[in-house]
C-alpha cells in the first residue's frame, strides 16, 4: 500500500465532536392524541454520537460495524449528504461550515460518495453518458466540446467499454453499474473517496474486481478512501487504519495489522471472532452475545455493556472515553484503566 502522507501535513478531513440527530416530530394527528390524553413523544435517533476521526492524504481507512450502528449516516455526514447536529468537520484544516458557497461547493465536489446499491443511486432515465458527463458538465470541470471524449476516457479508466455509453443502467450488470457510479464520482477528479459497502450488493467473484479497481484508482489518481463495510475481510484486505463503530461511536481505531493482530475493545474482539480462518483446528464459533440495542433508547454508560462479558458497574454508569492505548491506537473501554 501507499505510505501516507506526511502527519506534519493536516489531516485531508478531520472530524471533531461530531453527532448526527434524526428528531420524528409529532404530527397534528398525534398532538391531537396528547391533548386527549395520550402521552406521545417527539422519536430521537441519535445516529452518530460525538465523534472524533481524522484521515490523512493518502489513507485508506476502513471503518466497520454491524447494520444499525451509524456507519452509513458517518459516511453521508463526511461526503456533505447530510449535515451534522453538532460538532464540526475539517477540510484540509478549514471548518467547513465556515466557508463561502464556492469554497464549499468545491469540498464538496472533491469529496465524493460511492453508495451500496448501484442501481438505486443511478438514474434509470438517464444515459451512462449523461450520468457520468452531467456533474462535469455543470461544475466546469471540461468544456461542453470536451465532453465526450472525457466521458470516453472515465469509462475505459473504470473498465468500461465506451461504446456502451448510450445505453441505460438496467443493460447492465451489478459489476458495471458499480463502475459507472464509480465513474460518475471520479468524474469531477475529487480527492476523498467515501465508499459505503460498495462491493455488498456484488458477487463474491464480481467483489474482488471491484476491490482490484478500487486499489488500481487509489494509485492512478492518489486517492483516499472512507471505506464503510461490515465485511472485516474486505477492510483486512484494504485498509491502512481501521475504526470500529457501535450505535453511534467509535470504540477502536487502530492500524489494520495491529487491531487485526490484538484487538483490544471486547466488541472488536467479538467481531474478529466470528471471521472464519483457513485453521487445523477445530474451535467453537460464538456469536457476538445479545443484538444491537435500540438507537432510540440506548443503555446507559458504555452502550456495549449489555453484551459485554467483561461489563462491571462502571460501564453501566459512565461512558469510556476513545483514548490512547499505545501509539497510533485508541479504544473506550473501562478495562484499560484497570491494565
Amino acid at each position: 500500500m501507499n505510505s501516507v502522507a506526511d502527519t506534519a501535513e493536516p489531516p485531508i478531513v478531520a472530524l471533531e465532536g461530531v453527532g448526527k440527530r434524526f428528531v420524528k416530530r409529532l404530527d397534528v394527528a398525534m398532538k391531537l392524541a396528547n391533548i386527549l390524553g395520550s402521552n406521545l413523544r417527539e422519536e430521537v435517533v441519535q445516529a452518530v454520537d460525538e465523534v472524533h476521526m481524522t484521515v490523512r492524504e493518502g489513507e485508506v481507512v476502513g471503518l466497520v460495524g454491524e447494520s444499525g450502528c451509524g456507519k452509513s449516516t458517518l459516511g453521508r455526514v463526511v461526503a456533505g449528504v447530510h449535515r451534522a447536529t453538532s460538532g464540526r468537520m475539517l477540510y484540509r484544516g478549514d471548518d467547513v461550515s465556515h466557508m463561502g458557497d464556492r469554497a464549499a461547493r468545491d469540498v464538496r465536489l472533491k469529496i465524493q460518495m460511492i453508495f451500496q446499491d448501484p442501481m438505486s443511486s443511478l438514474n434509470p432515465r438517464f444515459r451512462v453518458a449523461d450520468i457520468i458527463g452531467e456533474a462535469p458538465k455543470v461544475h466546469g470541470v471540461v468544456g461542453r466540446g470536451e465532453l465526450d471524449d472525457y466521458v470516453d476516457e472515465m469509462m475505459r479508466r473504470v473498465g468500461l467499454d465506451a461504446s456502451y455509453k448510450r445505453r441505460y443502467p438496467h443493460q447492465f450488470s451489478g459489476g458495471q453499474r458499480q463502475r459507472i457510479g464509480i465513474a460518475r464520482a471520479l468524474a469531477v477528479k475529487p480527492e476523498f473517496l467515501v465508499c459505503d459497502e460498495a462491493v455488498a450488493a456484488l458477487d463474491v467473484s464480481i467483489q474482488a474486481q471491484v476491490l482490484n479497481l478500487f486499489m488500481r484508482l487509489r494509485e492512478e489518481f492518489g486517492l483516499t478512501y472512507l471505506f464503510i463495510s461490515h465485511d472485516l475481510g474486505v477492510v483486512e484486505h484494504l485498509s491502512d487504519r481501521v475504526m470500529i463503530m457501535y450505535l453511534g461511536r467509535i470504540v477502536e481505531e487502530a492500524p489494520t495489522e495491529a487491531l487485526f493482530a490484538a484487538p483490544n475493545h471486547p466488541y472488536t474482539q467479538a467481531l474478529l471472532a466470528e471471521v472464519p480462518r483457513l485453521e487445523a483446528k477445530r474451535r467453537a464459533y460464538t456469536p457476538v452475545k445479545g443484538e444491537i440495542p435500540s438507537p432510540l433508547d440506548p443503555p446507559s454508560g458504555c452502550h456495549f455493556h449489555p453484551r459485554c462479558p467483561h461489563a462491571f458497574q462502571r460501564c453501566r454508569d459512565e461512558a469510556p472515553g476513545l483514548r490512547e492505548i499505545a501509539p497510533g491506537r485508541r479504544s473506550a473501554c473501562h478495562l484499560n484503566d484497570q491494565a
